[in-house]
């Protein structure tokens, strides 16, 4: 493949904006072009893209927010975007040579150009695997590190909940002495919750019709730190539950992301009576520690420490499935797409 020749380039794009609950139709696969040289002058990144990373935030970007929310909406008709791996094969930038192996931000296509090759970060343990940095090495997992140790604070024999449990947070917090217990929405996520991350205990949530009669079988001393990835009906039982002084990074509020109207809280006056710290984290604020946390983390991982738990989803066609099931819960552990494996 000659540099500066033009290719296909097969894209996902997003259809219209969406309400309430988004459908695969809401996005379409298309064929582009893509040209492979870096424009004369520019110091951007023409990229291959390997492995592509579905998150549930990424259901914010498909509605028309205004005023604008703290990201970027999608625009229809416009390739989606989101957290990837991919290799360098046309370079405009010093820093970055063609062969390199990068992770950021890249377009849900076989091929992106990269106009800020400053936002990549180059892949310093291409031993392990790449899928990796899509996940328990990339931006979720750099999530779980630092939203748990600097606004969760946790210390050994804390309690910790993690609802939407998938790994990382309840793995970190067994590492540091914690008991954990996550919540998620089957059995066979209980299992791999106990049996494969170690954690205490785990619950299936929709087996739950009491949520705080559930977090008080679970916590009868109450509990230290939540990490909240679910929202409403979740979080207004665990403020019932949670011990004074407790913390609650939060992360994501999954719960409420369909939703037309979103549900109020009936106990925040909890926050008030326990003096909880209950901290919002945007992760985008937390790249400058990334080198720390992916030396630790890759400690952990090939020590045996850490496990990874991956849900793959072959080719960019099966893309817009694979994001919509993160809403009703399909997917078993990360969910990734592989666009091309090398």
């Amino acid at each position: 493949m000659a540099e500066g020749q033009e290719v296909p380039n097969k894209q996902v794009v997003l259809k219209r904006y969406v309400t309430g609950f988004p459908t695969e139709d809401d996005m379409e696969v298309v064929a582009g072009i893509a040209r492979l040289a870096v424009p004369p002058g520019t110091p951007g990144l023409v990229l291959k893209n390997l492995y592509l990373s579905c998150d549930p935030y990424m259901r914010g970007r498909m509605t028309k927010h205004d005023p604008p929310s703290y990201v970027a909406d999608f625009v229809p008709g416009e390739v989606l975007e989101n957290f990837g791996v991919s290799k360098v094969i046309a370079s405009g930038h010093p820093d970055f040579e063609v062969g390199d192996l990068v992770w950021g931000v890249t377009g849900w296509e076989e091929y992106s150009f990269a106009p800020k090759p400053e936002s990549f970060f180059k892949i310093n343990h291409p031993d392990l695997p790449l899928s990796y940095y899509t996940g328990i090495l990339g931006m979720t997992g750099l999530t779980a590190w630092a939203a748990f140790f600097d606004v969760g604070k946790p210390k050994k024999g804390d309690y910790v909940f993690v609802s939407a449990a998938s790994g990382a947070v309840g793995q970190l917090a067994k590492l540091t002495g914690c008991y954990v217990v996550g919540s998620v929405g089957s059995d066979e996520k209980v299992n791999l919750l106990k049996t494969k991350f170690g954690f205490d205990d785990a619950f299936n949530y929709k087996k739950e019709p009491d949520l705080d009669a559930a977090l008080k079988r679970y916590f009868p001393e109450g509990i230290d730190i939540y990490f909240e990835n679910v929202g409403g009906q979740m979080l207004d039982a665990v403020l019932l539950n949670m011990r004074k002084h407790g913390r609650i990074p939060v992360v994501g509020m999954i719960s409420q992301y369909n939703l037309k109207k979103p549900e109020g809280l009936s106990n925040a006056i909890m926050i008030l009576a326990k003096q909880l710290l209950v901290e919002g984290f945007l992760v985008f604020d937390h790249f400058v520690k990334y080198r720390k946390f992916e030396e630790e983390m890759v400690g952990f991982i090939k020590e045996g420490k850490i496990s990874c738990v991956e849900d793959i989803a072959d080719g960019l066609e099966k893309a817009p499935a694979a994001l919509i099931g993160l809403f009703s819960g399909k997917n078993i552990g990360k969910q990734l797409v592989v666009v091309a494996r090398e």
